[in-house]
This record gives C-alpha cells, structure tokens and sequence, in this order.
C-alpha cells in the first residue's frame, strides 16, 4: 500500500508558540500514522503574498490587460508558474490530507496564508467551470483548519460580542476549500490559549493528540450538493424550484450559507453531521 501523504501548511512567526506546538503535535501523531509529512512553513520560506505577473514565466496572452486569474491559468496549463508555485501545487497533489495552522487574524487566515491560497489554488489546477463543490477537483482529498483565536468560546456564540463563529468560518470553508471540492473535516479550534493557564493549554495539547490518532475516519461537515441548483446561467445558478418547495416546511436553512432566510443549522460549520468533532 503507498504511504500516505499529508500537508501542513502553516503560518506562524514563533518557534516558541502555541501554534508552533499545536503542529509539532500534528507531524507527530501524523508520522505514527504512517504518514509522510509535508510542511509549509510560510513565514520560514518568506512566502510571497502578492499576486503579481512575477507568478508567470514568459510572455503574457493579453499584453493590455493583466487579469490575473486568466494568466495563471493559461500558464499552470503551459507549466509557466513560477517555481515557488509549482512547488506548493506538488505538495497539493500529493496529500490526502491538508491542514492549515494559524492564529485567526480579522477573522480569518493572516495574509501570508491567504496569499498561498490566492497564488497556489489557481484556476484550471483547483477549479474549473465544471468542477467545483463537490463535483471539484479535489473530491478525493480533505482538508481542514486548525486554529487559536484570540477571543474566547463564548465570544463567538450567535449571543457573543463577535457572533457565531459559523458564520466566521463559511467564506473560508464553504468559498475555498468546498469550492476546490475537498472535503472539509471539522475545524479544530483552540480558543484563546494566549490567555488560558499552562495546564489548560496543555488539555488542549492532549485534545488534539487524540483526536488526530482518528482523523481521517471522521466525517466531513455538510454542504449543499450542486445537484440542488439549476448550474446555468439562465437559471441564474440558484436552487431548483422543487427543491425550495420541498424546503420550506424545514425548520432550519440548508447551511450555513445557503439559510433561506430560515434559522441556521446549528453548528453546520464546526461540527459534522453526526455531532463527532
């Protein structure tokens, strides 16, 4: 049987973090597993955040107008990305299983990681017209976010001061790693270890030992398949009729996203169907 194959690709500036012991933990139980580990570790390499026309070798297709997105694509379809790309996207390739490490910054990744994900996640390598959601391209692999917050648990509760950490995390698991295809895992949050005792860091620690030993069997969160929408332009991309009607009489939207004006499935975006973290 081939070796299994995970990434981690992790943005922290501390050796002496939290963080940084969250992913020791993780390469650890990983490694015990059988798996090969990747890291990237984005603040050690100097990852580049910005989306420039340094990200493609060669001449460009439209001298006039730089669209980025267009001339990734032609190039990742050419093999004229720049080597720090093409290197990333091996990493992808290769994994089943993909883990993004860092502290919420603004309510989602620090801009060294969403510039990963804005240059390595180029169209034509993670997505297509045709394949997205979970028809996309990368169906077959998972993907997770592992996390510290700053605030605490009950901050980000629909009642706390910062609202429902559900609605916080959609854009990034819904519009990113859903949007690749993968299938998402539950995230793994340690809420506000900055401002939690030795002792309580530590349960954390040991929390997440455990839970990465069975990783891989856990059932990944829900999402609206596109079999619920009509993909064409004339139906604007929006739900079947039969399938609003059939909705209406539920007492909860679909997702988180797609609530239909209705009450939010509760926890649809930290907590897997069958309620196994």
């Amino acid at each position: 049987m081939a070796q299994k194959t995970a990434l981690i690709v992790y943005a922290h500036q501390s050796p002496a973090s939290f963080n940084a012991a969250v992913r020791a933990v993780t390469e650890q139980e990983l490694a015990a597993q059988g798996f090969r580990v990747l890291v990237s570790d984005l603040y050690a390499a100097n990852f580049k955040a910005n989306c420039t026309q340094d990200d493609v070798i060669g001449d460009l297709k439209n001298l006039e107008l730089f669209q980025y997105g267009e001339e990734t694509m032609h190039a990742w379809m050419e093999g004229r990305l720049s080597d720090d790309i093409k290197a990333e996207q091996r990493k992808v390739e290769e994994a089943e299983l993909i883990i993004f490490q860092f502290p919420l910054y603004w309510f989602s990744v620090p801009a060294i990681m969403k510039g990963w994900i804005d240059r390595v996640l180029t169209q034509g390598f993670a997505f297509s017209l045709e394949k997205i959601y979970n028809h996309g391209v990368f169906k077959d692999k998972k993907a997770m976010l592992c996390f510290t917050t700053g605030a605490t648990q009950s901050m980000y509760q629909p009642d706390g001061i910062n609202g429902d950490i559900n609605i916080a995390l959609w854009p990034l698991q819904n519009g990113t790693l859903h949007f690749c295809g993968f299938q998402v895992l539950a995230p793994q949050i340690f809420w506000s270890p900055a401002h939690s005792p030795n002792a309580v860091r530590t349960v954390m620690l040991d929390g997440w030992r455990a839970r990465v030993k069975g990783l891989l069997a856990e059932k990944p969160l829900t999402f609206a398949p596109c079999e619920l929408f009509d993909l064409s332009f004339q139906g604007g991309f929006q739900l079947w009729p039969k399938v609003r009607e059939e909705r209406e009489s539920r007492p909860y939207g679909i997702t988180t996203g797609h609530h239909l004006g209705k009450p939010l499935p509760p926890d649809n975006q930290t907590k897997a169907p069958d309620g196994r973290k």
